[in-house]
């Protein structure tokens, strides 16, 4: 059964922790990434701590974009490296054995492996369609992920463009988890009835 991960806006207001508690509580999210990119540093200091809370309070993870010291000191649960971030390697020596480490695969078999062979916790391949919220790097074709899970046990992330509407196919190819964030917030129905409905494709 595949699960739902948040990603935030790149940039959100002082309403967003409102419109978060009640996205989460309409339908089950495994974790949220504080993905913040128009954000700076300090900014993304005074934001995060109510967010975090909002989570927490949900039973859900926080995992902070790009930033492992950052994500230790904010009090998250683990952090999420792009191939041109933090190394693997230091980012599990910054955030324990203990938190989660996600790794941007993004089509690549290769880096998939490696991400595995040195501990991440997930591996995220994309864009698996087109996506407004970046440009993305690559385009990860469906039948990735049903090669990943015959395979390895770690799960496998989708990113890039998945809605409610397309998200069946990817479920279907055998990822494990769905990794959202415009195909939420920016939903025409709003933030709400799109978990409510990611919520009846994962049961």
């Amino acid at each position: 059964m595949a699960e739902l991960y948040l990603l935030t806006p790149p940039r959100i207001d002082a309403h967003f922790a409102d419109t978060l508690a009640k996205t989460l509580k309409a339908g089950p999210v495994m974790a949220l990434q504080l993905r913040l990119k128009d954000h700076s540093v300090d900014e993304i200091r005074a934001l995060a701590p109510e967010l975090i809370d909002t989570c927490h309070q949900h039973g859900v993870s926080v995992i902070m974009n790009d930033d492992p010291a950052l994500a230790v000191e904010l009090g998250c649960d683990g952090v999420h490296i792009g191939q041109d971030d933090a190394s693997q390697r230091d980012a599990r020596a910054t955030v324990g054995p203990k938190a989660i480490v996600g790794v941007t695969c993004h089509d690549s078999r290769h880096l998939a492996m490696v991400a595995g062979e040195r501990g991440a916790d997930y591996v995220a391949f994309g864009s698996v369609y087109e996506t407004a919220t970046k440009t993305p790097k690559s385009s990860a074709p469906l039948e990735l992920f049903n090669w990943w899970r015959e395979l390895f046990e770690i799960p496998s992330v989708a990113i890039g463009g998945i809605t409610p509407d397309n998200a069946k196919p990817v479920i279907e190819a055998g990822a494990d988890v769905l990794a959202v964030s415009g195909g939420v917030w920016n939903w025409p129905d709003g933030p709400e009835s799109a978990c409510a409905a990611f919520s009846h494709l994962l049961d």
